[in-house]
């Protein structure tokens, strides 16, 4: 089971980093610009990712910072956000790292954002949530990138696997 979340650890890092090398082509109008998505513009989409997982981090390890919402810009400016994607990256990839096949079978108790829940749960299920979760608002800002005229990277996990870093999990 760890190296099945250290595979999805390590392929999220990467294609968040190819979303974000083509975003790093739009203008600042580009970036804000509302498409329709579901949280907008990338702006919202990317910061919604980086709170969320700000947010399951928080959950898993009681470190960190955690937005209140889901919705929280928690930075205007791409180049700051940016720098904060590959930091909490770095902190997805160093804490699944660090877990054992024990801690990830076993269970955590968090608070929900959005109804002030308590919820407990086992892990494993939560971080393949969390991976998912990744992957699903990726494909919104892949959508994005190819409405604003962007060539889009292809972000599928097979061709993760065929990367001299993906091939350790192929």
């Amino acid at each position: 089971m760890k190296q099945h979340f250290e595979m999805f650890a390590a392929y999220n890092a990467w294609a968040n980093a190819r979303v974000y090398e083509v975003a790093a082509g739009l203008t600042k109008e580009e970036f804000a610009r509302d498409v329709g998505a579901f949280f907008k513009s990338m702006r919202g989409t990317l910061n919604h990712l980086l709170a969320t997982d700000r947010i399951w981090l928080k959950r898993f390890t009681g470190e960190g910072d955690a937005p209140a919402t889901l919705d929280t810009i928690l930075y205007i400016d791409f180049h700051k956000l940016r720098a904060a994607r590959e930091a909490e990256d770095k902190r997805i990839l160093d804490w699944i790292g660090a877990q054992g096949e024990k801690a990830l079978s076993g269970r955590f108790t968090y608070m929900t954002v959005t109804d002030m829940r308590t919820i407990s749960q086992r892990l494993a299920p939560a971080l393949a949530h969390l991976f998912n979760h990744q992957t699903h608002h990726r494909g919104q800002a892949h959508t994005i990138l190819t409405v604003l005229g962007r060539d889009a990277p292809s972000l599928d996990l097979i061709y993760f696997q065929r990367t001299e870093e993906g091939r350790a999990f192929a």
